[in-house]
């Protein structure tokens, strides 16, 4: 419905050049949202998404410059650089037993820095032609950022509905105690979807990396707050055991179809904040409103 009075008011809406535009800048947010909606499904959140982005970024850009290593060196170490950040964040919460909120919050000021100091608060630019084809490049006329996401998203969706670790999520997030009792390892499974979370934001710093051809240290403050956004407004329960991939992907799109209208309708990037805002608040409290009458 929106699509349809978008592309109303503004001709240039429904064209294939803006909807490949839109995929295009959804992919990074939907890669994002998918790895938190994970997080969520267990009743947890994960804040540092966007330092991890960042610091990825970074890193595999430091190793990506022309004639110096291989394309493989820099994907397996920008991911690897995630995949500890996510562990880091399940291992803490798991064991220690504090809240995701306030350890994600400090992983988050951890990566901002830790970008900052590896790149000496530069963008790492010189990015090699074959780097920079993953952001930038097409594979029989499809962005490969765009094959990235379905492939992400199909990948994602088997694991959580198809699989018993999908399963088990979904059993932690309905009743942690009643999954403790009935043999589920929480503690392993909650370290899964945290180093999950991390390496699907690992992935989304290296595309956008690739596709603006620099690591920019500063990039991603707030990406947590979308992707989150967009597991909610898909139906990700913030309370946990409910949520879906297929929903998060909806939502991932839904932002980016408001988003790339409002740009269209040329309103200032302040009000779009204000509206991001209130449509987060609305789709939390549409969430707690319906859990309460379900209850």
């Amino acid at each position: 419905m929106l699509c349809i009075v978008l592309s109303v008011i503004t001709p240039n809406f429904l064209t294939l050049t803006n909807i490949s535009v839109i995929v295009k800048q959804v992919s990074i947010n939907a890669l994002l949202a998918f790895g938190v909606t994970f997080v969520i499904i267990t009743g947890g959140i994960d804040l540092s998404l966007g330092s991890i982005v960042a610091v990825t970024g970074v890193v595999a850009a430091s190793f990506a410059h022309p004639d110096t290593y291989p394309l493989l060196v820099p994907l397996a170490i920008g991911l690897l650089v995630g995949i500890a950040f996510g562990a880091f964040n399940g291992f803490i919460v798991t064991k220690a037993k504090v809240p995701s909120f306030i350890v994600t919050l400090g992983t988050m000021t951890i990566g901002r820095g830790l970008a900052l100091i590896l790149s000496k608060g530069r963008p790492v630019s010189n990015l090699s032609d074959s780097f920079n084809f993953i952001g930038g490049g097409s594979i029989a006329g499809i962005p490969l950022p765009i094959i990235l996401l379905g492939v992400v998203f199909i990948i994602c969706l088997l694991l959580l509905k198809k699989t018993t670790i999908g399963r088990y999520i979904y059993a932690i997030g309905g009743n942690e105690q009643a999954a403790k009792a009935s043999g589920i390892d929480v503690n392993n499974i909650k370290l899964f979807v945290y180093t999950l979370s991390g390496a699907l934001a690992a992935l989304a710093g290296i595309v956008l990396a690739s596709r603006i051809t620099t690591g920019q240290p500063n990039i991603g403050a707030g990406f947590e707050l979308t992707a989150i956004a967009a597991a909610v407004i898909g139906g990700t329960s913030t309370s946990g055991g409910v949520g879906s991939i297929t929903g998060t992907l909806l939502g991932a799109l839904l932002i980016g179809v408001i988003s790339n209208s409002l740009d269209l309708l040329n309103v200032s990037s302040y009000y779009q904040q204000v509206i991001m805002g209130a449509i987060i608040i609305v789709a939390v409290s549409i969430d707690t409103i319906s859990r309460k009458k379900g209850d």
